[in-house]
């Protein structure tokens, strides 16, 4: 194990910096992971450009991290074991003491860190993390591969699991960006007649090849209209944090139907109360998941050959990375890779 390793840290707001950090042991419940990749998420950008400049030392942003286990620290469940490859999401680990925990709940358990916002991550060669937050990766897939289904996929996985739609029923995924890309390869496999909607005719066909049916692009007309022409949807994935497409994309629901929101922000999403009632039709928010439901994405990846399309970088360009997925200018997520083993 090395004494020390290379993070990327958030200085100020906006602005990461390639600092060496001495190797800390693992605490009672941890493992100390040798990182080899490490995805670059909407919510990362968020967690730069709102960093606490007061807190010290800097905070490692990334939350979508695989790697090999390298160190254990006490009590560390048997399970898990040195040279393991593992991962680790948003949720950094759930308490196991905590109402949601007792019930069973641990996704939404209270005490839990958020990886890359209130716990360092992945942005370095080295992290710790609970045990409780660790999922296993499978063999058939890369470190560069799994390490965005630990955020994207899980999060529209189990999206669509919990959006209501059978085989057979018409889904709409609203966004074709990093978590879209994922929700299109995810409900064609699952047995679903998917719609895209996107802003612009130049992802058309970028969201037919990953599974769609159709592409509906919003700019060009009104999204809604056009999901009603094709009969309605039972179920709308929101990828996006636009509330007004968002909210008028809910008239194209069919009775019974379900919004999906995966986009979290701010803007209140503005939601016809009328519609609600008279279709019973539904919101509900989806966070991503628990370790073992991640597990499970995984897996269901490997089984009907579902991948993330990635662009990779090393550590050391970080902020560049930061800066083109900011932008827009990733087809559809950004990989960081590490050069060390962690020996």
């Amino acid at each position: 194990m090395k004494a020390t390793y290379l993070a990327q840290q958030i200085t100020r707001p906006g602005v990461l910096e390639l600092v060496e950090r001495r190797t800390a042991a693992p605490d009672t419940g941890e493992v100390l992971i040798a990182v080899e990749a490490c995805g670059i998420c909407g919510a990362d950008i968020a967690d730069i450009e709102s960093a606490d400049p007061a807190l010290q030392p800097p905070r490692v942003p990334g939350h979508e991290v695989v790697g090999r286990i390298v160190a254990l620290g006490a009590h560390t469940p048997s399970l898990w074991t040195l040279g393991q490859r593992v991962g680790v999401g948003r949720l950094g680990g759930s308490c196991g003491e905590c109402v949601q925990c007792r019930r069973g709940r641990f996704d939404l358990c209270q005490n839990q860190p958020f990886v890359g916002a209130s716990r360092d991550g992945g942005y370095a060669e080295m992290m710790l993390a609970r045990a409780s937050g660790l999922i296993s990766i499978p063999q058939a897939l890369s470190a560069e591969e799994a390490a965005p289904i630990l955020c994207a996929g899980i999060a529209t996985f189990n999206a669509l699991k919990k959006s209501g739609a059978q085989a057979g029923d018409t889904v709409a995924i609203l966004g074709i960006g990093g978590l879209g890309h994922m929700a299109l390869q995810y409900a064609r496999r699952m047995g679903f007649r998917v719609i895209a909607v996107g802003r612009g005719s130049d992802i058309a066909q970028d969201a037919l090849a990953l599974g769609a049916h159709d592409y509906i692009d919003a700019d060009a007309e009104d999204a809604a209209d056009a999901l009603q022409r094709l009969g309605g949807v039972q179920a709308i994935v929101a990828t996006i944090a636009h509330p007004a497409l968002v909210s008028a994309l809910m008239t194209a629901l069919t009775p019974q139907g379900r919004l999906m929101v995966l986009g979290a922000g701010k803007t209140p999403l503005p939601v016809s109360l009328g519609a609600m009632v008279v279709g019973e039709r539904s919101v509900m928010g989806s966070i991503t998941g628990t370790p073992h439901e991640s597990e499970k994405a995984l897996a269901f990846s490997v089984l009907v050959d579902a991948r993330p399309r990635i662009e990779t970088m090393p550590l050391e360009k970080a902020q560049e990375a930061y800066l083109r997925m900011k932008s827009g200018d990733v087809k559809f997520r950004m990989v960081l890779t590490m050069g060390g083993d962690g020996e």
